[in-house]
């Protein structure tokens, strides 16, 4: 006879499915179509609470894995001068949790083109639709090394391929 699996500390919002989850260090991971989410515990004992953060697949601007290391970094979209939000897990059994999170990731991403603004740097003007299209798409820039997103010539440049870009994908 077998026995039942344990309930997974990942509650997911209605209509969502948990399709991979993972123990990490100080958290506990799982992943939907939608989003990926976070549980932690803070605190012990009696005061313990349960912290759930969901992270939808479009703010997600980058997963990485370091095998060697075993960890997952997951940095959201964030604004240019202000530090994006970062999560960093050790995650010993990843599972399927690491090819659902590339796998989210990567179809939430309807464009990407770079565009030169002085030589060979420039900026990225990136789309993201969430995986419903239930919302309209996300737009933004990223910016390489050295280059000032102040700078009047960037901000036309942008502006021009961001028209552009929305042209193409065919949004006014």
């Amino acid at each position: 006879m077998r026995g039942r699996r344990p309930r997974s500390p990942v509650r997911v919002e209605r209509g969502e499915k948990l399709l991979a989850e993972a123990a990490a260090d100080q958290a506990h991971l799982g992943g939907t179509r939608d989003a990926l989410y976070v549980v932690r515990t803070l605190g012990t004992g009696a005061l313990a609470l349960t912290e759930t953060v969901r992270i939808p697949w479009e703010e997600v601007e980058a997963a990485d894995w370091d095998s060697a290391e075993s960890t997952l970094r997951v940095s959201e979209v964030g604004t240019w001068g202000v530090e994006r939000p970062v999560h960093e897990f050790t995650i010993e059994e990843p599972g399927r949790l690491l090819e659902l999170v590339r796998e989210r990731v990567t179809a939430s991403i309807v464009m990407q083109r770079h565009v030169a603004v002085r030589g060979r740097r420039g900026l990225r003007v990136v789309a993201r639709r969430a995986p419903h299209g239930d919302r309209p798409i996300i737009w933004l820039y990223e910016y390489d090394e050295g280059i000032d997103p102040e700078d009047p010539e960037v901000q036309r440049v942008a502006e021009d391929a961001l028209a552009a870009a929305r042209g193409e994908v065919g949004v006014d």
